[in-house]
């Protein structure tokens, strides 16, 4: 789905006002998708964010739709596969060249938790992919065998 309208209102109130309960029907949209999709995966980790932002916030949302799609999917969250190691500017300020540069070597993955597994990689919103491909890279030097990625919305 596009990240405008609606659904990019939800998903602002979502991470920005703290209305964590929109992660059960936004969650459910995930659900959705993920079973036409057809993704083969052992393990869901949610992209994670800074310690620091996360004590800021209170919560990921990641993780919040993560839990949502465990439920469904049966697939177990694993949290501590990855970790953002740096702290990096939020990406909704950048252009594309940028957010790239920003979270370039921002995660670490822990191989006793992905090696040989395949990994379903699961976050809010879908931009440019910095994020996504930065959290994958790390996913698979960890030794993750393939890593899927699952947003709950993309730029228009």
């Amino acid at each position: 789905m596009l990240f405008e309208g609606p659904l990019r209102e939800a998903i602002h109130h979502l991470k920005y006002s703290g209305r964590t309960s929109l992660s059960i029907p936004l969650g459910g949209y995930l659900e959705a998708h993920w079973q036409t999709a057809s993704l083969p995966a052992d393990l869901i980790v949610p992209v994670p964010l800074h310690a620091a932002r996360r004590r800021e916030r209170g919560y990921n949302q990641s993780t919040l739709l993560a839990e949502q799609l465990s439920r469904a999917s049966k697939l177990p969250v694993v949290e501590p596969a990855l970790m953002r190691v740096k702290a990096t500017t939020p990406q909704v300020t950048l252009n594309a060249a940028e957010r790239k540069a920003n979270v370039c070597a921002a995660f670490e993955a822990r191989s006793d938790l992905v090696r040989g597994r395949r990994v379903l990689l699961v976050d809010d919103v879908c931009t440019t992919g910095a994020t996504l491909e930065s959290s994958s890279i790390a996913l698979r030097q960890a030794g993750a065998t393939f890593v899927w990625a699952l947003t709950l919305a993309r730029a228009p």
